[in-house]
C-alpha cells in the first residue's frame, strides 16, 4: 500500500513477484496554506480502505501473507492508547516549526536527520502543547500499520529518521533528552519489512483477507519507489518525479549535512543518501492539467533550450538542494506559448535535481553511473531526454515506476540483514 496526501494505490504480487492486480483511489488534498500544510488522518484510512476493497475485487485476498505500507516522510500526528488522533497531521512540507527547528538544531549534531522545520521532530515539538497526553507520535506510515493491526507506537528505520532516530546506532540518541520529550512518547522502531503483528481479526474479515496475514514494518514513499526501480549497487541512482522531486544514490556510508537538506536512509548493508526538493508534480498540476501535460508534451523540442531561468515551486520554501524556508518561486517571464512555458517548467525542474546530484557528490556521496525514475513523471520520455542533457549520465528504465510495488517487495521478502 502507498498512501500520500492525495491518493492511495495498491498493489498485490505472488510470491514470484509478479503483480497480479492493482488498485488506486483519490483523496481531498492536505489544507492550509504557505508554510502551513495538514490533514485528517481519517482521509488515509478512508482511501486505504477503499483501496483494499476495490483490489479484493480484482484477485482473491484470501490467500493474502503480508501487507506492507509506505508513506511520505516526515508527516507526523500524536495519538491516544488506542490509536485515536489527537491532532491533525502535519504534512510532510508543512514547515511552521521554525522555533523548534532552531532547538534541535542546537543540540542534535549535524549527521541527525532531524534537523529542519519540516522534520518530524519540529513537528512533535509544535503539536505537543495541542495534545499533552498523547501516547504516541506516529508517522503517516505508522499510524496506518497500527491500524491495520491494532497494534500502534511502532515506526521503521526510514520514516523514523526525521524523528531523531540513530539509524547507525539503531536507537533513540541520548540527546533528545534535552528538549523534554518523554521517551514513552517514540516508537518502537523496527527495520523495514520487519513482522509487526496480524492483521486485526475484524479487519480481515471486512477485507476477505487471510487472518494470519502478517502486517509489516513500511518505509516512506521514496523509498518504496527506489526498492521498486532495481536500483542495487553503489553510485546507482533514483529520481522520484512525484508530487515533489527526490533524488537518491546508494553509497556504502552514510552522509548528512542539514545546512542543505542532506540525509541517508539505512537500507540493508547499504544508505541511500539524498535529499528532497518542494519542485516536483504539484507545481506542474498549478499551470497544466494530465490532459494539457500529454498534448504539449509532442510539441516539446529538448534539443533546444528554452532560456526560460525557472526555479519551479508551488508556493515559497526549499528543502533541497537549497534549504531555504523562504525561497520565492521563480516562473516568470510567462511566455504566450504554452509549449514552450511547460518546456521552461521541465527544464527547471531538471536543473534542480542536477544541482542536487552534484551537491551530493560535493558532499561526499558518489555522483550517479546512472539515474532511473519513478513516479508520475517517469512515463514523460521527452522530458527524461531534457534530463539526460542536464545529468550527463545513462537513464535507465525503471523495473517498476510504483511505490507501491516496492513495499510489496518489503511484504514479501522484507530486507537483507545487517
Amino acid at each position: 500500500m502507498d498512501v500520500g496526501t492525495s491518493g492511495c494505490r495498491a498493489i498485490a504480487i505472488d510470491t514470484s513477484r509478479q503483480i497480479v492486480a492493482e488498485s488506486a483511489v483519490c483523496m481531498p488534498a492536505p489544507e492550509g496554506n504557505g508554510v502551513e500544510q495538514q490533514q485528517n488522518p481519517e482521509i488515509w484510512w478512508q482511501a486505504l480502505s477503499a483501496a483494499l476493497k476495490q483490489l479484493g475485487e480484482s484477485t482473491d485476498l484470501r490467500n493474502s501473507q503480508a501487507i506492507a505500507v509506505d508513506a511520505t516522510s516526515g508527516t507526523l500526528l500524536l495519538c491516544d492508547e488506542i490509536g485515536q488522533p489527537l491532532t491533525l497531521a502535519l504534512i510532510y512540507n508543512d514547515s511552521r516549526s521554525r522555533t523548534e527547528a532552531e532547538q534541535i538544531a542546537a543540540i542534535a549534531p549535524p549527521f541527525s536527520g532531524a534537523h529542519g522545520a519540516s522534520s518530524s521532530l519540529a513537528k512533535l515539538l509544535h503539536l505537543l502543547p495541542q495534545a499533552e497526553e498523547s501516547r504516541y507520535a506516529l508517522h503517516q506510515a505508522d499510524w496506518l500499520a497500527g491500524r491495520l493491526s491494532g497494534r500502534f507506537g511502532i515506526s521503521d528505520e526510514n520514516n523514523a529518521l526525521k524523528l531523531g532516530y540513530d539509524p547507525m546506532g539503531r536507537c533513540w540518541p541520548e540527546w533528545m533528552a534535552q528538549l523534554g520529550i518523554d521517551k514513552s512518547l517514540l516508537p518502537e522502531v523496527k527495520r523495514p519489512g520487519e513482522p509487526i503483528d496480524k492483521i486485526n481479526k475484524f479487519l480481515a474479515d471486512q477485507f476477505g483477507l487471510h487472518p494470519d496475514t502478517l502486517i509489516k514494518a513500511g518505509t516512506t514513499d521514496s523509498i518504496a519507489a527506489f526498492i521498486a526501480s532495481g536500483a542495487k549497487e553503489v553510485g546507482e541512482a533514483v529520481t522520484s518525479l512525484g508530487s515533489t522531486l527526490v533524488l537518491k544514490v546508494i553509497s556504502d556510508y552514510p552522509i548528512y549535512d542539514p545546512l542543505y537538506g542532506i540525509y541517508s536512509h539505512r537500507l540493508g548493508d547499504l544508505w541511500l543518501t539524498g535529499g528532497a526538493s518542494n519542485s516536483g508534480g504539484t507545481v506542474l498540476r498549478q499551470f497544466f492539467s494530465n490532459e494539457q501535460m500529454e498534448k504539449l508534451t509532442p510539441q516539446l523540442k529538448p534539443d533546444e533550450h528554452t532560456g526560460l531561468n525557472y526555479y519551479p515551486l508551488p508556493r515559497p520554501g526549499e528543502r533541497f538542494p537549497h534549504n531555504d524556508p523562504t525561497l520565492e518561486p521563480r516562473l516568470t517571464p510567462h511566455p504566450e506559448d504554452e509549449t514552450r512555458f511547460f518546456q521552461g517548467v521541465l527544464e527547471g525542474i531538471a536543473r534542480i535535481e542536477c544541482d542536487g546530484y552534484t551537491l551530493l557528490a560535493q558532499s561526499g556521496a558518489p555522483y550517479p553511473s546512472s539515474v532511473r525514475s519513478c513516479g508520475g513523471g517517469a512515463r514523460n520520455l521527452v522530458w527524461r531526454d531534457i534530463r539526460q542533457r542536464q545529468l550527463g549520465v545513462p537513464m535507465l528504465e525503471a523495473d517498476h515506476l510504483e511505490a507501491a510495488y516496492g513495499a510489496a517487495l518489503l511484504a514479501l521478502d522484507g530486507l537483507p540483514a545487517s
